[in-house]
């Protein structure tokens, strides 16, 4: 199984913030650009998943991210604990509902796989029952991906204990971040191993089709340099391409 331990979550020490930042301003400059293909193109879609313990950094991506893509296609959903309806029904049926049409990207703010993840460590589920699941998940971005051509970006962001207990220290001194507190926070940083674990059995069950990409999130910087190149680099090999004009004889 896949040790996170073993995964820095610092940045590369031969790369500078001012460069890092830099070279982030080049790679939203071009995704603004692909942006428009697709969106034009309305052949294809990207989904990004944003996965990562409390305090990681998940809102932060999402600002940074949206400052360079066009709203009118790319939404971001949040998800919270399932309501009761949702609970009545297959674990997978509220996330279908907000899957990007063709021609959008969407930004997902944690996701299904939460329903991994919290029985996972309050161990309200078996380990076959969570394989399942993940089996379940594996063919469900599989279908989605043939059957609507949704390309699936998945980033795990990385951070240190000791990072983590930092934010949320900061959220309780600082004014200004103080609505980011709750009081689950606290009960998460006493669970950051289970976590840790949790999404360590996950990446060593997944399917390499969507891999996920482990991402040093202890610098914001770095984290979000990392995040604007991945989904760049996603959307040039999408091959977008503009469509092409069919003007009928005689109209002009």
């Amino acid at each position: 199984m896949i040790e996170l331990s073993e995964y820095s979550t610092e940045p590369d020490k031969d790369l500078s913030k001012e460069k890092a930042e830099e070279l982030r301003l080049k790679e939203l400059e071009r995704i603004e650009e692909l942006q428009i293909r697709l969106f034009a193109g309305k052949k294809k879609s990207l989904l990004i998943i944003l996965q990562g313990v409390d305090a990681s950094g998940k809102d932060g991506s999402v600002k940074k991210l949206f400052s360079a893509l066009n709203p009118l296609g790319c939404t971001c959903k949040a998800w919270k604990a399932p309501t009761q309806e949702e609970l009545s029904r297959d674990f997978l049926w509220r996330i279908h509902k907000e899957l990007p049409g063709k021609g959008w990207i969407q930004i997902f703010n944690r996701s299904h796989y939460e329903d991994i993840l919290v029985p996972f460590v309050s161990e309200s589920l078996s380990k076959d029952k969570l394989k399942e699941r993940l089996e379940f998940i594996d063919s469900f971005e599989e279908f989605v991906s043939k059957e609507n051509h949704t390309h699936i970006l998945k980033f795990f962001l990385h951070i240190s204990q000791e990072e983590q207990i930092k934010r949320i220290e900061e959220r309780l001194s600082n004014p200004e971040k103080n609505w980011k507190f709750d009081p689950s926070d606290l009960e998460a940083h006493k669970n950051f191993k289970n976590y840790q674990n949790a999404y360590a059995w996950i990446f060593s069950h997944s399917k390499d089709r969507f891999p996920w990409v482990i991402v040093p999130s202890d610098k914001k910087w770095y984290r979000d340099y990392l995040i604007a190149k991945s989904v760049r680099k996603e959307l040039e090999d999408m091959d977008l391409k503009y469509p092409k004009l069919e003007v009928q004889p005689g109209r002009i």
